[in-house]
């Protein structure tokens, strides 16, 4: 069960990431209010704490969230953006999701 833990830990923090940086997306590029900072921090902020919660290195923790990174941000184009993924988009993420399992849960001595 640790794994299923680590991976919702990963998506939650992925989300706030993007949260985080899509709110001041919109302030500069689509006109919205400069208030959305306020919840843009706030998310960001959530995004570190999040990240600090694994047991593991910090190193290791950084390598293997940037692949749950990027399938949240497919899933984002999709959801958000409405535009639908490629084949490829699809893969790329699946290569991404595979790396972080071997980073994450691969045996260790120590």
């Amino acid at each position: 069960m640790p794994e299923v833990k680590t991976v919702g830990l990963f998506l939650m923090t992925a989300l706030a990431e993007i949260v985080g940086c899509y709110l001041p997306y919109l302030w500069l590029r689509e006109g919205k209010s400069v208030w959305l900072l306020i919840p843009a921090a706030l998310s960001l902020a959530a995004f570190a704490w999040l990240l600090s919660l694994h047991p593991t290195a910090a190193g290791r923790v950084y390598a293997a969230y940037g692949g749950v990174y990027i399938f949240m941000a497919i899933l984002w184009l999709w959801v958000v953006d409405g535009i639908r993924p490629t084949s490829w988009d699809l893969v790329g993420s699946a290569v991404a999701l595979l790396g972080m399992a071997i980073i994450m849960f691969a045996p260790r001595s120590t």
